[in-house]
């Protein structure tokens, strides 16, 4: 059984080029970061989950809920093959329950903060933004896009950006590892957009040069159902244990 299954919808993806020192110390044991044409990344992104289960349930109030997420990417050699993963600096969500499911089972470095999202779609264009309050401080961001989607381009910056199916996180001196299953996404062209977030605040003050920087890319996908499978665990010498979902320890 997955651990857990949904809809990510509406993921607003900002992207930042950054020096790759930045993420040296979060990069976990037995991964590397993974570049897109000599290019380092972070991404802060926004999504709704909708029709959460956990394990197969659906929890009240916690079916329907915002996310935001500052994240990286890495790469794992399997056999002849490369997985291509995302590392999570922090994630951050309006419920509790969430919050401490995934930092003690998967390790993953959740906050709880209240937050609030808007969509909106007017005669051209549709209207997405994801707001959330740290510190008593309102952090928020936003895109103006068309209304139809598009496939993403095979290759291009935006499917290096969006299409991962592996997360990696660090357990003291071991790496988890899960999956990630979903379809591809589609894209819609973004018209404008804006950013009011004090990464300082928000991730630390290593971050605090996001801070008034232009991003390279601005994305809105679309998304899709997703699952996160059971996790996995690797040591220094990068041997794999394997717990299923459906047996947390």
């Amino acid at each position: 059984m997955s651990f857990l299954k949904a809809e990510w919808r509406k993921l607003v993806m900002i992207n930042y080029e950054v020096d790759p020192q930045l993420l040296q110390s979060y990069v976990p044991e037995g991964t590397a970061l993974d570049f897109y044409q000599g290019r380092c990344y972070v991404s802060l992104v926004g999504f709704m989950f909708l029709n959460t289960r956990i394990l197969g349930v659906r929890v009240p109030f916690h079916i329907n809920f915002e996310e935001v997420n500052l994240r990286f990417y890495v790469k794992r050699k399997a056999g002849d093959s490369w997985k291509r993963g995302v590392v999570f600096i922090k994630e951050i969500v309006p419920r509790s329950a969430i919050t401490f499911v995934a930092n003690t089972f998967y390790k993953e470095h959740y906050e709880t903060c209240k937050m609030n999202h808007v969509w909106k779609v007017d005669e051209q264009h549709l209207n997405v933004s994801y707001q959330w309050v740290k510190d008593g401080q309102k952090n928020e961001f936003w895109v103006k896009t068309d209304q139809i989607s598009q496939p993403m381009v095979k290759g291009a910056e935006e499917e290096f950006i969006a299409e991962h199916y592996w997360g990696y996180s660090k357990d003291a001196t071991k790496t988890v590892e899960y999956e990630v299953k979903h379809e591809p996404w589609e894209v819609y062209p973004v018209s404008s957009f804006d950013v009011q977030v004090d990464f300082q605040s928000v991730y630390g003050k290593e971050f605090a040069q996001l801070n008034g920087l232009e991003p390279s890319s601005v994305l809105l996908a679309e998304g899709s159902a997703i699952s996160v499978e059971g996790r996995r665990w690797y040591n220094s010498y990068y041997t794999a244990t394997f717990v299923s979902c459906s047996q947390p320890s």
